[in-house]
């Protein structure tokens, strides 16, 4: 009997040893490490390029801002001369209201009233 139990003893395979997670140490490597470079000088690339764009639309507006002063110093002024009536105007009594007076908004009806706590 001794026998067979170490056959069954034999056949029957020892487990390998685990490595111990917390040991372990896992890396991306070389080619995480130059995605990561990648991704970052394209966003910094991005970002100055935005700056770049967002400054030059300021200093566009700064300067048609000063043209459009300049231009109206430099022009005369223009006087407008009150246009002479065609018409002669209707007295007080006979005038018509040009537009109809807008509706009155409906009154707001009360809110709910709190429910009571104990």
């Amino acid at each position: 009997m001794s026998y067979l139990l170490s056959q069954i003893l034999a056949v029957t395979p020892s487990p390998s040893p685990e490595v111990d997670p917390a040991s372990t140490f896992y890396s991306p490597g070389v080619v995480g490490f130059i995605a990561t470079f990648g991704v970052t000088a394209g966003a910094v690339l991005i970002i100055f390029d935005l700056v770049r764009r967002v400054r030059r639309l300021r200093y566009r507006a700064e300067i048609e801002a000063k043209l459009a002063a300049e231009a109206e110093i430099s022009a005369p002024a223009k006087v407008k001369k009150p246009a002479a009536p065609s018409k002669p105007s209707r007295p007080a009594s006979q005038a018509k209201p040009s537009q109809p007076a807008p509706p009155a908004k409906p009154s707001r009806p009360a809110p709910p009233a709190k429910p009571k706590r104990d």
